[in-house]
């Protein structure tokens, strides 16, 4: 008999997760607690996914403004630091500010505009055309932006981060220079020693800033590595990162692949199912309404197991019904349709019968339903069991 359902997402609630804490063995016992509360049965390829943030605090991953402050300080010796194309984020970007701003004398402050990488904004495009300003091609200062436009807030916190970020700087003793430019090289009229903020561009950005010469740290490159003791992450350094306290951070969790391979392997050892395991951060989708992609994590999963490689390969159902089975209706269609799913090519690439599928990774896909599956908020469900996503029209 065909299923009558298909994908469930599911949040799972556990234990407040702290440092030492036994992760793997947490996670295991949750969701087959969930299963025999809620009455449902664990199969074979279902998704078990971790959220980063309880990654990060079970491996006690923190770092101290001190210890951000102390790798800048080593990194370029204290004086004038560039900082450029940063995200508008009291959650994301403050600490760490606040942090390389207790490595300089100065920091000179280099927001794009009219919105950050993930689409913060700062003004909208009219307020661009009413003053007629080219943000592809104009640098401005702090007066001559205050001129044109005022004092300009973020439309869902309600804070102006020109302001903010300028007061962060200056309560870790520098001095604050602020400079409105898409240009990264902008930065060196200033100073040619810089720290690249941009996430998912960070690299063309800092082979600009090389061939012109400056001394560029990506923001993935500070904290690689543990300071007097301090949390690291060596691959994303301080991407990924949250708030923790007004002088700490948790960063972006190590190690995942170990993790997920073991979590695998003790819920086959006590329900006898293959399962999948993931750790997910940012789901990758944008807002329609406040502009605002959500990504602001280097990648959505930071460790997953081997089943979870590659893209969907599926076919679209519609396309087959108003095109190759237009005459069949009822039974016949279904039938139709089901048969054409069992003799799909192993790639579709390029077919038109899968025209309008989704080519994106799955990690990416699957990653995004758990972020918002569990949100970020108090719902308390860290864990994320995802049944039936590889199922398809003709599973039973």
């Amino acid at each position: 008999m065909t299923r009558n359902v298909g994908t469930v997402s599911r949040g799972i609630r556990c234990p407040i997760i702290r440092q030492g804490d036994p992760l793997s063995q947490i996670v295991v016992d949750s969701v087959i607690a969930a299963s025999q509360s809620e009455g449902f049965a664990l199969r074979d390829r279902d998704v078990v996914a971790i959220t980063e943030s309880v990654v990060a605090r079970s491996q006690g991953n923190y770092a101290s403004t001190e210890a951000i402050g102390t790798d800048v300080t080593r990194k370029f010796g204290g004086g004038t630091v560039g900082v450029i194309f940063p995200i508008l984020s009291r959650n994301r970007f403050a600490v760490c500010l606040k942090g390389i701003a207790r490595g300089a004398k100065k920091i000179v402050l280099m927001l794009s505009y009219p919105r950050d990488e993930v689409g913060n904004q700062l003004l909208t495009e009219d307020q661009l055309d009413e003053k007629g300003i080219n943000p592809y091609s104009t640098v401005l200062t702090l007066p001559e932006y205050r001129a044109l436009f005022g004092t300009s807030t973020h439309p869902f916190t309600g804070i102006d981060y020109i302001d903010y970020y300028s007061s962060v700087i200056r309560s870790a003793g520098a001095e604050a220079e602020i400079l409105f430019s898409n240009h990264a090289a902008d930065i060196l009229t200033c100073t040619n020693h810089v720290i690249n903020c941009d996430i998912h561009t960070r690299k063309r950005t800092q082979r600009i800033l090389k061939e012109a010469g400056a001394l560029v740290y990506g923001l993935d490159e500070i904290l690689t590595a543990p300071v007097d003791g301090s949390g690291y992450n060596s691959k994303y350094g301080l991407l990924g990162s949250n708030k923790s306290t007004d002088d700490s951070i948790k960063l972006f969790p190590n190690d995942c692949n170990d993790l997920v391979r073991e979590i695998q392997a003790l819920l086959l050892q006590k329900t006898g199912k293959h399962m999948e395991v993931m750790v997910y951060g940012d789901g990758a989708f944008k807002d329609p309404a406040g502009q605002i992609w959500e990504l602001a994590d280097p990648v959505v999963s930071p460790g997953y197991t081997e089943g979870l490689e590659g893209t969907p390969n599926e076919l679209k159902l519609k396309y087959l019904a108003d095109n190759d089975f237009r005459a069949l209706r009822g039974e016949a269609l279904r039938d139709a349709i089901a048969e054409r799913i069992r003799e799909k090519d192993s790639s579709l690439v390029g077919k038109m019968e899968s025209e309008g599928t989704t080519p994106r990774r799955l990690t990416d896909l699957i990653g995004s339903l758990c972020d918002l599956t569990s949100g970020s908020g108090d719902k308390g469900t860290p864990i994320v069991l995802v049944q039936g996503y590889f199922d398809n029209y003709t599973s039973q």
